[in-house]
């Protein structure tokens, strides 16, 4: 059987209890802009005419920067230049945001809009290690509200005694060479941690 309709869900779940009501609003408080000044770590999902994209950003703590209370700016800092998520916002503004910060279990969670801004003024403001990011998303926000704890307590993700690893899973070398078998895995393995450490910004 499966569940096609809101009444569906609404008879399986029951309705939200007040709490989950009153925490969403379309603003900052001081309590939410405290979230985002001390993660240093989100994921930004987008959506575009190939589908959903969701991809980490991470920089220093803070590194989303609150202009106001109904505003952010995101540095766009150096990657792959697949640039997924970029594409699908210049055809579809809608974003989510989910915010991270190690040891604390709830998460904030905020939907808006986006627009890729190349202003080199505001850029400036963005610079590590003498560099600029090419863009920066400003983000109008729509509604923000914290998650509630229980995800993190059931994974354990910040319990040390968690921790995987890295050895035991496939190195991002394997994971090329599986995905394109001619791929050279163990030499794009060899020169990784240079290659990352000399293009972070």
């Amino acid at each position: 059987m499966w569940i096609d309709d809101e009444a569906m869900l609404t008879a399986l779940y029951g309705e939200p209890g007040e709490a989950s009501i009153l925490k969403e609003v379309p603003r900052l408080t001081p309590e939410y802009r405290a979230m985002i000044v001390a993660s240093p770590f989100c994921v930004l999902a987008t959506a575009g005419a190939e589908g959903l994209d969701a991809t980490p950003r991470g920089d220093a703590p803070g590194f989303v920067d609150v202009i106001d209370d109904t505003t952010l700016v995101m540095p766009d800092r150096r990657g792959n230049n697949r640039v997924d998520s970029l594409k699908n916002v210049v055809r579809d503004p809608r974003v989510g945001l989910l915010f991270m910060v190690p040891g604390v279990n709830e998460t904030l969670r905020l939907n808006g809009r986006a627009r890729i801004s190349v202003d080199p003024e505001l850029l400036g403001r963005y610079v590590v290690d003498g560099k600029a990011p090419r863009s920066a998303l400003v983000i109008t926000i729509d509604t923000v509200f914290f998650q509630c704890s229980r995800a993190l307590h059931r994974s354990k993700l910040w319990d040390p005694s968690q921790r995987r690893i890295r050895g035991e899973l496939p190195s991002a070398g394997q994971m090329l060479k599986g995905a394109y078998e001619p791929f050279d895995g163990q030499d794009y393995d060899k020169g990784l941690a240079e290659r990352q450490k000399a293009t972070l910004y």
